[in-house]
Formats: C-alpha cells, structure tokens, sequence
C-alpha cells in the first residue's frame, strides 16, 4: 500500500479566489522601475507588471486575458481547470487618435489588472523589478490538520511527514499542542 503524504491527505479549494489567495502570497509588490517625465516620479509600467503576475498566475493555471470589446477595456482572469473568471473593464474614451488610443488602451490595461487583482506598488530601490516582499505563512485549518492526523491514525501518514507538510503553515495553540503529543 502506497503511503499517502500529507499533503495528498488534505483536500483543496480548487475555485478561482482561492487559486488568486495563493497567487497573491507569491506576487507581494511590484517596483516601480518606469520613469514618469512629465510628473517625476516612478511607476510600474504594464511590462513589468505581467512580468510578474502572470508566470504565477499560470503555476495556479489562470491565465490573464486582456481583450478589448464594446470599447471597453478588459482584464479577466480566467481558470484554465473549471472555467470560472473574474474580470474588470474601464470604458475607453473617444478618441480618433490612433496613437493616443493606443496609449490609453495600455494605461487602461495596467489600471484595470491593478485593480483586478489589489497590487500593491513600491519604489524601486535598485533591487530587481521581480524582488517580492516576504510574506506570512497561511494558516493551516483545522479540518486540514484533523485529516492529517486521522491519515495518521489510520497507517496512511508518518508523524515525520505530516510535521514536514505542515512547516510552511502558521499553526493555531491548539494545534501546535496537539504535535507535541505526536
């Protein structure tokens, strides 16, 4: 009988917010590596931006799509597994200006996936434009760490492997007890 790790015991959320929760550990903020003439300042330009999000947007197997319909502009975020997809938009202006519509349709696309998905900018400290910031470990649930222990209980879990599964959560009192009896 092949053990099972705990990992393999531990049933998981496979709807799109929860695939953007853990996308969003991994994405932190973004630098602002792109010069503003006009204004002086920073910002984070939208090459940048995908640069970083969408390699970990696809690791979760969502993918980023970013058409352009009943002018407006779009960001969705679409999962790749079950098909469900968030999206936001921003009404384009009239404009006859092909270059000025070209350039309000990329400030748009930038605006909207910030938004979309909540990013946070930082100045550009001459670290790397992907650097991000050290996040929190998430919390391990408790349904998550009874069906560990239950693998456990049954031969299916060494008491090794579920303490190794488990290093990369935030564990309540309770639970932080309950390895000491392990």
């Amino acid at each position: 009988m092949k053990k099972e790790t705990f990992e393999d015991a531990i049933p998981k959320p496979s709807n799109i917010y929860f695939k953007l929760w853990k996308a969003k550990q991994e994405i932190g903020k973004i630098n602002k590596s792109a010069d503003n003439p006009f204004f002086k300042s920073k910002y984070a330009d939208l090459n940048t931006i995908l640069d970083v999000v969408e390699p970990i947007l696809h690791k979760y197997n969502l993918i980023l799509l970013q058409p352009i319909k009943d002018c407006k502009v779009y960001s969705v975020i679409f999962d790749c597994e079950n098909g469900e997809q968030l999206q936001s938009y921003i009404d384009l202006p009239v404009i006859n200006d092909p270059q000025k519509l070209g350039g309000c349709i990329s400030y748009f696309r930038r605006y909207s996936l910030q938004s979309l998905l909540s990013l946070s900018m930082q100045d550009d400290d001459a670290n790397d434009v992907t650097q991000h910031v050290k996040q929190q470990k998430p919390k391990m649930s408790q349904e998550r760490f009874d069906a560990g222990l239950l693998k456990i209980e049954q031969g299916k879990l060494s008491v090794d492997v579920f303490k190794k599964a488990i290093e990369g959560f935030e564990l309540s009192d309770v639970q932080s007890k309950a390895l000491l009896l392990l």
